[in-house]
């Protein structure tokens, strides 16, 4: 049975609620890495495995009412290629909604491994080419939304959107945030997954770069139709 369309107060609630869903899964697996071992490839592997099936999950719940965007640089593209009427006011509660949400769930993610929640990252991850491998990702996370939109296959975002970002965490050097939201959560959490608060600018100019490359590239590919003003789970986002 289709579900009537949701309020936008309704959709940022899931935005808040399934962003802070994301990042918590991101950032306690990452914390529950530590704890197993001090291979790096193993820490990577936990991590990388949890955060694509907890995405998956939360695009396959939460696309039918907002779209699942949990992620400013998928609204953002999004609102560019369809641009509705209530575009800027969509997408301004979105964002909002999704760094609330982000900051939310790390400091759940924290206080669910009894640390102390707010403890700032000191991981420095500012070096250019975990820049360039941050705006790869965000590129390629932006032409896989965009390219289920044009091509008429939304069902398949859970799988596809949480497929990209478990590889792209491996392929490349930044480990793949690809969304600025949780990009800002993860400066909270001094752990596996933690960014130190100096290099979320660097990170967050590179993820918005990536967007406009993978916009580039969808355009290329797909021309520049404007898609439908539906939500629809398509329009889904890592992270973390």
């Amino acid at each position: 049975m289709r579900m009537s369309p949701a309020s936008l107060p309704r959709r940022a609630a899931a935005e808040f609620i399934g962003t802070a869903a994301l990042v918590a899964v991101v950032v306690g697996s990452g914390i529950r890495a530590d704890t197993l071992s001090q291979d790096t490839g193993v820490r990577l592997l936990a991590n990388a495995s949890a955060s694509a099936l907890g995405l998956g999950l939360l695009i396959a719940l939460i696309g039918p009412l907002s779209g699942a965007h949990f992620n400013p640089v998928v609204t953002l593209s999004d609102w560019w290629s369809r641009r509705p009427e209530n575009g800027g006011r969509e997408a301004i509660a979105y964002i909002g909604a999704q760094l609330a949400g982000a900051v939310a769930g790390a400091l759940l993610a924290e206080a669910m491994f009894g640390r102390a929640p707010g403890a700032w990252a000191t991981e420095p991850r500012a070096e250019p080419h975990l820049l360039l491998g941050e705006a790869v990702a965000t590129a390629g996370l932006v032409l896989v939304v965009q390219g289920l939109r044009h091509i008429g296959r939304p069902g398949l975002a859970p799988v596809a959107v949480a497929g990209y970002i478990g590889a792209a965490i491996w392929f490349t050097s930044s480990g793949s945030f690809a969304n600025p939201a949780a990009t800002v959560g993860r400066s909270l959490s001094d752990s596996f997954t933690g960014i130190a608060p100096a290099s979320v600018p660097a990170f967050a100019a590179a993820q918005l770069l990536g967007m406009l490359g993978g916009l580039v590239l969808a355009g290329v590919l797909y021309g520049t139709d404007r898609a439908s003003g539906e939500p629809n789970a398509v329009e889904a986002r890592r992270t973390g």
